[in-house]
């Protein structure tokens, strides 16, 4: 059993040796530095999508299902998928009435635009048409004023509600409520300002968004537009029971004769994780391959620096164990020497990582968090001792009377 004492004198022996070559060993770090970076970055910019993925799907709703003419991921044949027939706003009224498992149901479209206040202008704006149950269904709340009222969407009259960044930049200093912006030209009076809500994990800005009455967005934007209906389940772990139901209300409702395939899709949350965990399993095994890679090499480096070290010393070796010390003394001895390198060489993948993280940040999600950098440090620890293993076997293993005939 390796006593405390043992292990303060090889870890003073290794420092001391470590102290004598500061250059030598300093030169064979590179490599795990450039793997520890490599790992650190790789690390951080997972971390930093998976929590700007998570925060942004948590807008979709765990209990919500989406009805649309096509499926978010699919490899349908397009020239079959194009071909399906929209969706209609008879067809939401239909699922609200029919569906048992439902708890709301909301019957929304889009249309990219621009947004004008006085000589302000606002290019690339999401214009929803939304109904009174959509911000429920949607999860939403309101910052200023209201939402709009079941008698606001039967009369389609011109009112509007903003999103964040159109309120901030058009109305900086005073309340936007009861002012009167131009959609395409077409004037609406603002009656609400929806919370902050941020950027969705594909880049698109959801506070750069105006939202109107969807029997409006009918007559002003779209004659026909193609319909998503938005069903809010009531009890989340009867989510399949729902979808089931929900299909086969779609399928009755559109006279699709049994045996022939839908003609819609029924979309939810669980389409973009799974692609997620496809997309964040292929960065990571790029980046594992490249960081074992620099880590190959690095330990190739401490390898040779401790057969060279093991060469330099073996005068010394055979006096330590002409006086006693043991195989294990010698073998722990190279071990942390090997040891020590590499985690000089994570402490210093680490300072480098850390600025380049915080550039990272400015273009994507990226954050260092404590595990990360424990895991860092472990690796480069082992690599070290999986490094230094063999020199150190090969040093316990000398004969002392042949080591101290050494020159």
């Amino acid at each position: 059993m390796i006593t405390t004492s043992e292990l303060r004198e090889t870890f003073l022996i290794a420092v001391a040796a470590l102290r004598a070559n500061v250059l030598r060993s300093g030169l064979t770090t590179l490599g795990v530095v450039i793997g520890i970076v490599t790992v650190t970055l790789m690390g951080t910019a997972i971390n930093g999508l998976n929590n700007a993925f998570q925060k942004s799907i948590a807008t979709l709703g765990s209990d919500t299902l989406f009805i649309q003419r096509f499926a978010w991921f699919s490899n349908d044949d397009w020239r079959v998928v194009r071909n399906r027939r929209p969706m209609t706003m008879q067809n939401a009224r239909d699922v609200e009435r029919m569906a048992t498992l439902a708890a709301a149901v909301s019957v929304e479209s889009n249309f990219g635009g621009t947004v004008t206040y006085d000589k302000k202008k606002a290019r690339g704006v999401w214009i929803m048409g939304n109904t009174d149950r959509s911000i429920d269904v949607r999860g939403l709340s309101i910052a200023k004023g209201r939402w709009f009222s079941p008698a606001e969407i039967s009369s389609a009259r011109n009112v509007c509600v903003l999103g964040n960044y159109l309120a901030e930049r058009f109305f900086p200093n005073q309340s936007p409520l009861g002012h009167r912006v131009k959609v395409n030209e077409i004037q609406y009076e603002v009656v609400g300002v929806i919370d902050k809500m941020g950027t969705f994990f594909t880049g698109f800005n959801m506070d750069n968004q105006i939202v109107i009455p969807v029997t409006r967005f009918e007559g002003d934007f779209q004659e026909r537009p193609d319909y998503q209906i938005i069903v809010k389940v009531k009890d989340v772990t009867r989510l399949d029971d729902a979808e089931e139901e929900l299909r086969g209300i779609m399928r009755k409702l559109r006279r699709i004769e049994p045996g022939l395939p839908d003609d819609f899709a029924i979309n939810r949350q669980e389409a973009f994780l799974n692609f997620f965990r496809a997309v964040g399993g292929t960065i990571a095994a790029v980046g594992l391959f490249i960081t074992s890679l620099s880590l190959f090499v690095g330990g190739i480096g401490i390898m040779n620096i401790m057969f060279v070290s093991v060469a330099e010393r073996t005068k010394e070796i055979g006096i330590r164990k002409a006086i006693g010390a043991k195989r294990r003394s010698i073998l722990l001895q190279f071990l942390v020497e090997a040891a020590l390198i590499t985690l000089f060489a994570g402490i210093l993948g680490i300072l480098v990582a850390w600025p380049l993280t915080l550039v990272i940040n400015q273009f994507m999600a990226a954050q260092m968090s404590w595990w990360l950098v424990a895991i860092a440090l472990l690796v480069s620890v082992l690599t070290g001792v999986i490094a230094g293993f063999i020199p150190a076997w090969r040093a316990s293993n000398l004969d002392p009377v042949e080591a101290l005939r050494a020159e």
